[in-house]
């Protein structure tokens, strides 16, 4: 499993994949659930990107 810990990490890989989002748009959808992730800690976020590949293919579908 791929995976990458924090928003910062994903905002990283999120750019290497020229789908750019800001900080503030990644807390929404996770406010949301709109995107995925796994909440292990209260205070840790993770990302399986497998998943957030999944998702991504799907957004831009949507465009």
């Amino acid at each position: 499993m791929r995976k990458v810990v924090g928003i910062k990490s994903l905002i990283k890989y999120l750019h290497s994949v020229n789908y750019p989002l800001t900080e503030e748009e990644i807390l929404e959808l996770i406010l949301n659930k709109s995107i995925p992730h796994l909440r292990p800690l209260s205070d840790m976020i993770v990302f399986n990107l497998d998943h957030v590949d999944s998702w991504l293919s799907q957004q831009q579908h949507k465009d």
